[in-house]
């Protein structure tokens, strides 16, 4: 029920007629200033094949003092009106420094995050597989993850520009998948190629039969659909045992490693390599 505030006469007051003032933007000087000079960092967290073991991507996370995590980072640009810049931002250096990798890191995937603006702003699916020839990359080492919970407002749009996406080789993911209000509507609207579990859902995976009914039934809808299926938050050798009998695709999380730098990342990924290499070999032996 509307309440009006009344004048002595019984009229409205003129005050209550007036349109209500537009929220100003909250300008952000410091971030405009970090993205104009390039000065976001690319963090990049391994994605680990859990029947071999081999760390087969990468997910590309975006790093700056001025926030302590990613989520921070964008809410902050949002407030500013400064997220789509961002996000172009973030999606062409994390590219181009995949697109440097030799070595051991060659054939590593890499995923990187989109917003919801992204998908509906027209020509970005050109944008975005411009970026990636100048990186000098094939798209199938492409991912692109859309957030579950994000609101896609013209679901026609998203899906027509992911369809150019993935017909181009470009995989398309859901992440934290499991927890939001949109599960089913990407399921039937969105072409994709991979779950990601949130890990909300596999905190209390050991000891918690709910939680080990719902992962079990996503891990069967997504065979039902041949989605591979990537878990997130993955942090000790009982959850791992779990998604191994469970048959997971990948995981990712503390358990495999953090976000790292290049250097560091090219470091874990050959120690990987080594131990995998180590405990094959008496198998080998007895074989």
């Amino acid at each position: 029920m509307r309440l009006w505030l009344l004048s002595p006469r019984g009229g409205k007051r003129a005050s209550d007629r007036r349109p209500k003032p537009v929220a100003r933007v909250r300008r952000d000087r410091a971030l405009a200033k970090a993205i104009a000079a390039d000065a976001i960092d690319i963090r990049f967290q391994p994605q680990i094949d859990v029947v071999t073991g081999e760390v087969v991507a990468v997910e590309a996370l975006a790093r700056w003092d001025g926030a302590p995590s990613a989520e921070a980072l964008f809410a902050r640009a949002a407030e500013a009106q400064l997220a789509e810049r961002l996000s172009r931002a973030v999606q062409r250096k994390a590219l181009r420094a995949v697109g440097r990798w030799d070595g051991a890191l060659r054939q590593l995937r890499v995923a990187i995050n989109l917003l919801a603006a992204d998908l509906v702003r027209p020509g970005y699916e050109h944008w975005l597989l411009g970026e990636i020839a100048a990186a000098g990359l094939e798209p199938r080492r492409v991912t692109v993850e859309i957030t579950e919970g994000t609101l896609l407002a013209d679901m026609d749009a998203a899906a027509g520009c992911l369809a150019t996406l993935r017909s181009a080789g470009v995989k398309i993911a859901v992440d934290d998948f499991g927890t939001g209000y949109a599960s089913l509507a990407y399921l039937t609207s969105l072409p994709l190629d991979t779950l990601k579990i949130d890990r909300g859902l596999i905190a209390h995976l050991v000891g918690g039969t709910r939680d080990q009914i719902v992962v079990k039934a996503l891990l069967a809808l997504a065979r039902e659909l041949h989605l591979q299926v990537v878990v997130e938050g993955v942090e000790t050798l009982a959850q791992l045992a779990l998604l191994t009998e469970w048959q997971c695709d990948v995981y990712q999380g503390f358990l495999g490693s953090g976000a790292l730098d290049e250097t560091a990342l090219l470091r874990f990924v050959e120690l990987t390599a080594e131990r995998n290499a180590r405990a094959a070999a008496p198998a080998m032996v007895r074989a």
